[in-house]
């Protein structure tokens, strides 16, 4: 019988609390304020300009209710701008701002850092072990969460 602290749910919940406080750690030092989804958000914003909140939500595998209070968040601190789509009034397009991108910029060496002390303990042969088993396991079950991750498509992401 395996113990519950074996099982693979646990040690993925395990993993993620230690991911998301080493992040916050590391990016807090560097003297900001954001969390792993905004960041994710803003990075994928400043790749994908003029891309519209559900598709966001996809591209991240975030719920659309979620998206919508850390696209707000992001907007109040600045970072991102919402704009009317020219073709659907009812469609914002999200773009990455000056100061969005120079956070971005300067939180990267912290990001970086973050991603090494999380891996601290593993070879760089096991980290790429790891990493191409989580990308496994993730595709394989990636239909059964709540927010599937989508991919990116010329027609999913409206670019202008």
């Amino acid at each position: 019988m395996t113990d519950n602290n074996d099982k693979p749910g646990h040690l993925a919940r395990r993993f993620q609390q230690i991911a998301v406080a080493v992040f916050h750690a590391e990016v807090e030092e560097a003297g900001h304020d954001l969390t792993p989804v905004q960041y994710a958000a803003l990075t994928t914003i400043r790749s994908h300009p003029k891309i519209d909140q559900a598709t966001l939500a996809g591209l991240i595998a975030y719920d659309r209710t979620t998206i919508t209070g850390v696209v707000d968040r992001l907007a109040q601190k600045g970072l991102l701008a919402r704009h009317a789509n020219s073709r659907d009034r009812r469609v914002r397009e999200l773009q990455i701002t000056d100061k969005g991108r120079r956070i971005l910029d300067s939180i990267e060496p912290a990001v970086e850092a973050a991603q090494r002390i999380m891996l601290r303990g593993l070879t760089a042969d096991e980290t790429d072990e790891l990493l191409r088993l989580l990308r496994k396991a993730i595709a394989a079950g990636n239909q059964l969460s709540r927010a599937p991750l989508r991919e990116a498509s010329s027609e999913a992401v409206r670019k202008k």
